[in-house]
């Protein structure tokens, strides 16, 4: 196969790669597996609205029919928010769903290391995959990507579910730095705080862009993880979480739900405990982080 048998890019998301225009990239598992139908759509939908207003564009990326489309169009994501057998693909799924001509979701390792093949600099998404609490060599393939390309990676850091303090740990070890934006400690997914430190803060996307330069002068190759706390009006207290987190995967593991189902059904198990308030701040997250990322974009781009 060749690059342009894989990639189809849409027109608005090209000329603007070619003008160098500010664009920012977002996954598309959020839409195939991350909410129920149809707020997966509704909230796709209003982050790509958030980083129109900031005068940026977004690139949605997804798998339709075997071909990575960088760009989804509005039927598109309908079609992965509806489909059936919509596979959630990470980067080790990309070769099997193209040579298989499956439908798929684009998880945050797959969507980072897609936006660098094309190009893009700037990716937003709620939460990150990391290390599993209790079981410490199940790491999650955002962190070994995160490791390997340089986009810059707008997040509420690591999702509720895993362990914390070692997803920052490992992203220690492989070099990524951890950036806090107006904030001195790593957001925890649906709460403003961790207890666990950045690796330095920075107030405004022109900040974000100077560290970007810095680190291409050096010749680095790794992302730049800028954690973003999820707005204050909507966030659940870190004890909150914790025991909500606490009860669903107590439920989860009752039930033997493990893999790739293991995120869906912890989130929707949380919102149930929660009274919806968990989902209501996962939304939110969303789509501010979407707005922060395209401030970035347009500071990379210099508009």
């Amino acid at each position: 196969m060749s690059a342009s048998e894989i990639f189809s890019i849409a027109p608005a998301v090209q000329e603007a790669l070619s003008a160098g225009g500010p664009i920012v990239a977002l996954e598309s598992a959020l839409i195939s597996h991350g909410l129920p139908y149809p707020l997966n759509l509704e909230t796709a939908q209003a982050m790509e609205a958030a980083i129109r207003a900031e005068g940026a564009l977004p690139a949605t990326i997804g798998l339709i029919a075997g071909q990575v489309v960088v760009g989804l169009s509005a039927a598109q994501c309908e079609r992965l928010a509806r489909g059936q057998g919509v596979r959630k693909v990470s980067r080790r799924d990309l070769p099997l769903a193209l040579a298989w001509g499956m439908d798929g979701g684009t998880t945050v390792a797959a969507t980072v290391y897609l936006a660098g093949r094309c190009g893009l600099r700037v990716m937003a998404t709620g939460g990150i995959g990391g290390v599993h609490r209790g079981q410490p060599y199940d790491i999650s393939a955002d962190l070994p990507e995160l490791a390997r390309t340089p986009l810059v990676v707008v997040c509420s850091g690591p999702k509720a579910l895993l362990d914390l303090p070692l997803t920052r740990e490992v992203l220690e070890t492989y070099g990524v730095p951890v950036i806090g934006y107006g904030v001195e400690e790593m957001p925890a997914f649906t709460s403003v705080t961790s207890g666990l430190p950045v690796d330095g803060r920075v107030d405004a996307p022109e900040e974000v862009a100077r560290l970007v330069r810095a680190r291409d002068a050096l010749g680095l190759r790794t992302a730049l993880l800028v954690t973003v706390p999820v707005p204050a009006e909507v966030a659940l207290s870190p004890e909150e979480a914790q025991a909500a987190t606490a009860r669903a995967l107590e439920l989860a593991e009752a039930q033997g739900i493990t893999g790739a189902a293991l995120t869906p059904f912890v989130l929707a198990q949380m919102a149930a405990l929660t009274g919806g308030r968990s989902r209501q701040a996962n939304i939110a997250l969303l789509v501010n982080n979407a707005r922060v990322a395209a401030r970035i974009a347009r500071a990379l781009a210099g508009t």
